[in-house]
């Protein structure tokens, strides 16, 4: 079924443990650090009833509808479907909200393809996986995911010097109805915005951390969880036009520490086994589903990134400048080429696995390296095209509402091409892009949300059949041999 944005934001003060340092979170959707951004959450869901919308966003099944990351592709045309549904969610936060609902939704669809996986020889975990798909797609769950230790856990051997527990979440007892789990798993990006946290492990583990390989859900409110927020951005927005995207896209970025929560057994998906852990993302279309999403995303953020370049110089007369033309048609040039490889996807996709389509998973990767690698420089090009002018405005908006202030900003900040108000809008809205703290998490985590830039291309090094490339040069080389000295 189909949740409405206000059912969905019901649902968020169930109880669920939040901190903001040591102030404790009362209400989700009231509190001014989370009010707005989950306001933008209400909206992904209420586009979804959006007659316009409905058959792009959902698609029906037994008499049921469903979110459209909830479809299991089995040909190009479902690919195109999900691809679609994805653009459209990323184009109302103009891909500023990266984990929107339709992400981790994409991995356990993905999984869901290839439940076998989960079956090794001591645990058969497929039928929870798929029950697990299940209930997410029946109840239109929002989960995110915390799939990485702390950084502290780096160094084991330092807390076992000093008889301490390693920090990083892991079994500490089973039951015969469940398993506990106690420490911190990160970086649990929406939590507080979720129904439901998938834990599990992004990163290879060590053969010996048997107990640290558990994949599991939890719901946001299970008892021993606590969601420990980073400092909220949003608190820095007095209003929207001043902070137009920190006042309604600051996702949060959120340390889940658990203290022997209960995980009851139909909900545990991988147990004692370092090298499944992590096998069931690459193993599975999980991976290429979740990071296709990402890709698209990041469409849609860089269609609105050459949009503010495009008007900031308008809004000078420097579209007119050759070498200015030149920068912004070569950044046309990008916003296409990325539109190109998210569309040859889906073109070269692969038939993997048995009875199912997957999007091709080098390009996807491919993508993917190019999106961490080049937000940087476009976000510069941005800073280079808006120069000065972001300092050079009144302090806020509020100057309009001193009339004698407002007659002086009209006269002596219009230009030719632009009234003074409408540039004062548009140069927020590139500062909350280039030079705001919203800016900054924005640059770290187009850089990271991967992982580092070695591991992604390790992803792409994965996937890449090198027998076949070796195979051209060993072609090549078998044409000729050593001259005849004659």
């Amino acid at each position: 079924m189909l949740k409405t944005g206000n059912e969905h934001l019901e649902s968020l003060n169930d109880g669920r443990t939040v901190y903001i340092g040591n102030e404790k979170v009362k209400n989700i959707t009231t509190h001014p650090a989370f009010c707005n951004a989950a306001k933008t959450v209400a909206s992904l869901y209420d586009i979804k009833h959006d007659p316009e919308f409905r058959d792009i966003l959902s698609f029906e099944e037994d008499g049921e509808r469903y979110s459209m990351w909830f479809l299991k592709a089995k040909n190009r045309d479902d690919l195109r479907k999900r691809s679609a549904a994805h653009k459209k969610i990323a184009d109302v936060s103009s891909g500023l909200f990266g984990r929107s609902p339709d992400h981790v939704a994409s991995f356990v669809t993905g999984m869901s393809t290839r439940p076998s996986v989960f079956d090794s020889e001591t645990y058969k975990f497929g039928d929870n996986l798929l029950a697990y798909y299940q209930h997410m797609r029946q109840n239109d769950i929002f989960a995110t995911y915390a799939v990485l230790p702390p950084q502290a856990a780096r160094n084991p051997e330092f807390y076992e010097k000093q008889n301490l527990p390693v920090p990083t979440l892991r079994v500490v007892r089973e039951d015969d109805d469940g398993v506990v789990i106690s420490g911190m798993k990160m970086l649990a990006t929406s939590a507080i915005f979720c129904n439901e946290i998938w834990v599990g492990n992004l990163l290879p583990l060590a053969p010996n951390q048997v107990k640290e390989a558990i994949t599991c859900a939890v719901p946001c409110n299970a008892e021993g969880l606590s969601l420990w927020m980073r400092q909220p951005i949003a608190l820095n927005a007095e209003n929207e036009f001043d902070s137009p995207l920190t006042w309604k896209y600051d996702e949060t970025d959120v340390l889940v520490i658990c203290d022997k929560v209960k995980v009851p057994w139909e909900k545990v998906f991988v147990m004692d086994d370092a090298i499944l852990a992590r096998e069931i993302y690459i193993k599975t279309p999980g991976h290429c589903y979740g990071n296709h999403q990402s890709n698209v995303r990041f469409w849609a953020k860089l269609q609105l990134i050459l949009g503010l370049c495009s008007k900031i110089t308008k809004s000078t007369g420097a579209d007119q400048i050759p070498a200015v033309r030149e920068s912004i048609g070569r950044m046309a040039a990008q916003e296409a080429a990325i539109s190109a490889m998210i569309h040859g996807q889906i073109e070269a996709a692969e038939d993997w696995p048995e009875d199912y389509m997957t999007f091709n998973r080098r390009m996807m990767y491919a993508t993917l390296d190019w999106c961490t690698d080049n937000h940087s420089a476009l976000i510069d090009e941005l800073r280079t095209f808006c120069g000065g002018g972001v300092f050079q405005m009144p302090g806020n908006v509020h100057v309009m509402h001193d009339e004698k202030l407002r007659s002086d900003f009209e006269k002596y900040f219009q230009t030719p091409q632009m009234g003074a108000l409408d540039r004062m809008k548009l140069f927020r809205l590139a500062w909350d892009f280039v030079g705001s703290e919203f800016a900054g998490r924005q640059q770290q985590y187009e850089k990271f949300y991967a992982g580092a830039s070695f591991i992604i291309r390790n992803h792409s090094h994965r996937e890449a059949d090198w027998d076949y490339f070796d195979g051209i040069v060993d072609d090549f080389m078998s044409n000729y041999d050593v001259p005849d000295p004659n």
